[in-house]
Formats: C-alpha cells, structure tokens, sequence
C-alpha cells in the first residue's frame, strides 16, 4: 500500500477497507500523533484519516453487533431459548450452566 508524506495510507477509501485493516491504520496513525514531532499540516491531515478509520471500525461493529443480534433472536424465535441473549447472565462462578452446557 502506497503512503503519503504524513506516513498514511494514500487514499485508501475507507468504505473498502475491512476491520482489521482500519483498526491496524487507526493504531498506527494514533502512534504518530502521540510521537509527536510532525508538522500542523501532517498533524491535521492524520488526525482526519484517524476519523475516517475510526467511523469504518464503528460501522463494522455496529454490524456485527446487528448480525448476532438477528441471529440470536432467531434462535431464540426458533425456541432455542438457551441461545438467547446471554447479556447480563451471571458468568463463571455465578449460576449453574444449563442442561447439556457442561465444561463450557
């Protein structure tokens, strides 16, 4: 991937790139902007690219949050009550596990 000048990807259009490819650039450009060192200019134009990397992260995990959301709640509709939404459920050292969940 080629780079600019401020050490960024050269106009890697975000809606292409997947998760772990924007999460990797958004840690690299908050390493530079904590480093210090570069130019107002560069400054600005990693911070925006941050913004941009930060957005694709969100939408990618307001999806995945959507799809185990549907699939829970299919699951659930398909009377699969133990796979419902297991937010808020008590964890290791709470409740007993359910019938059949043993060793999990």
């Amino acid at each position: 991937m080629a780079r600019t000048d401020n050490g960024t990807s050269a106009a890697t259009a975000p809606d292409t790139l997947g998760y772990e490819q924007a999460r990797d650039e958004l840690i690299e450009v908050v390493r530079r902007l904590e480093a210090g060192g570069a130019s107002l200019e560069d400054s600005l134009a990693l911070w925006e690219r941050g913004e941009e990397l930060a957005k694709v992260c969100r939408r990618w995990l307001e999806g995945a949050r959507a799809r185990l959301d549907a699939s829970l709640s299919e699951q659930s509709a398909a009377g699969g009550g133990a796979a419902g939404d297991t937010r808020g459920t008590p964890g290791p050292g709470g409740e007993a596990p359910a019938a059949g969940n043993e060793g999990q």
